[in-house]
């Protein structure tokens, strides 16, 4: 009976398309102010489309928090700063990416999503890719983040508080 089970098993998971559990991709880490970008780029030679949440991955495609990256990031800027670092080393559309993104606002985690996807393609390909990744600053994470607030100020970090006039 348990071995009837793992036939029927088995023959059904030869029929659904692959589901995001085997390693067969070059896994980074995008960072900047409090977003925090994971990016998978997936192995070119995978034929089989991959499932990821609701979506389907194919080859050439981006999805960003299991949606396409032209719903999540839909402005004509926004295309050209992540397409950057697959057009410079000439894999645009080669791969297929699936990035987690959270925190921070959508500048930064465009910035984030722009600096995973760069670490990833280094990854790949290190002597061909780092120069010219290196070379646009695509590789160095900006270390700038929102100043805090202090105490004895009015609202803001800098700000001084208005004294009274008597």
């Amino acid at each position: 009976m348990a071995r009837l089970i793992k036939d029927i098993l088995k023959r059904n998971e030869e029929k659904k398309p692959k589901i995001l559990t085997s390693k067969n991709y070059i896994f980074a880490v995008g960072r900047r102010k409090s977003a925090v970008a994971r990016v998978r780029i997936h192995n070119e030679d995978l034929i089989d489309p991959i499932i990821w949440g609701k979506e389907q991955v194919e080859k050439g495609s981006i999805l960003v928090n299991q949606q396409p990256i032209g719903m999540y990031f839909n402005s004509p800027f926004a295309k050209a700063v992540y397409e950057e670092p697959l057009r410079i080393t000439n894999t645009l559309g080669k791969y297929m990416i699936t990035v987690k993104v959270e925190g921070g606002g959508k500048k930064g985690q465009l910035d984030a999503l722009l600096h995973g996807i760069a670490r990833a393609l280094n990854k790949i390909n290190v002597e061909e890719f780092r120069p010219v990744l290196k070379k646009k600053g695509f590789l160095t994470r900006d270390s700038r983040i929102r100043e805090r607030r202090k105490v004895g100020t009015g609202g803001k970090a800098r700000r001084k508080k208005q004294s009274p006039k008597r």
